[in-house]
C-alpha cells in the first residue's frame, strides 16, 4: 500500500482511539510506519536524503522501543503493508503531520496517567517523535533546496 494512504489510515486510527492502551497501540503503529518509511527512503530515496532517512529510522525505532509492542498480526501491522513511497515530498509532509499528532496524543496521556512508568514511557516516546519530526523537516528542507537548484541546472 502507498505510504500516504497508510499515513492517512494511521492518522484516522489515532484520532478515533479512546483509552490509553488503544492510543499507545496507535502511537506504536505510527512509529513503526515512520521507521519503515525512513528505511525505504534510506535505500531507494533521493541520495541527499539517505543520511537523514537513516536517522529517522533509528529515532522511530527508539519510539517503538520505549513502548510495549502491541499484540498485532502481520495484517494489522501497517508498516508491513508499505509497498511504495510515492512522491517523497508528499510522503514526508504527511508523515510530519502524523508525528506531530503522535506527540500531542502522548502529551495527553502523560498529563492524565497515574503511574510513573507510563508517564516516563510517554516522555521518551514524545522525545523520539519530536526528533523524528525534526528529521522529516530536514529532509523536506533538502528536497526544497534540490528543487530550487533544478531551474539553474536546466538553464545552464
Amino acid at each position: 500500500m502507498d505510504a500516504v494512504r497508510l499515513i492517512v489510515k494511521s492518522r484516522r486510527a489515532l484520532a478515533g482511539t479512546g483509552g490509553t492502551p488503544d492510543i499507545l497501540t496507535e502511537v506504536w503503529q505510527a512509529q513503526a510506519l515512520a521507521q519503515a518509511i525512513g528505511s525505504r527512503l534510506a535505500v531507494t530515496g533521493p541520495p541527499e536524503l539517505r543520511g537523514e532517512a537513516l536517522g529517522l529510522t533509528e529515532l522511530a525505532g527508539r519510539g517503538c522501543g520505549v513502548l510495549e509492542a502491541p499484540d498485532l498480526t502481520l495484517e494489522e501491522l501497517r508498516a508491513a503493508q508499505l509497498t511504495e513511497l510515492g512522491d517523497a515530498g508528499r510522503t514526508l509532509r504527511c508523515l510530519g503531520g502524523l508525528l506531530g499528532e503522535v506527540g500531542i496524543a502522548l502529551v495527553g496521556i502523560a498529563c492524565s496517567v497515574a503511574d510513573e512508568a507510563t508517564y516516563w514511557q510517554c516522555m521518551e516516546a514524545i522525545d523520539a517523535a519530536d526528533e523524528a519530526r525534526d528529521r522529516v523537516r530536514e529532509m523536506l528542507r533538502k528536497l526544497a533546496d534540490r528543487e530550487s537548484l533544478l531551474p539553474e541546472r536546466e538553464a545552464g
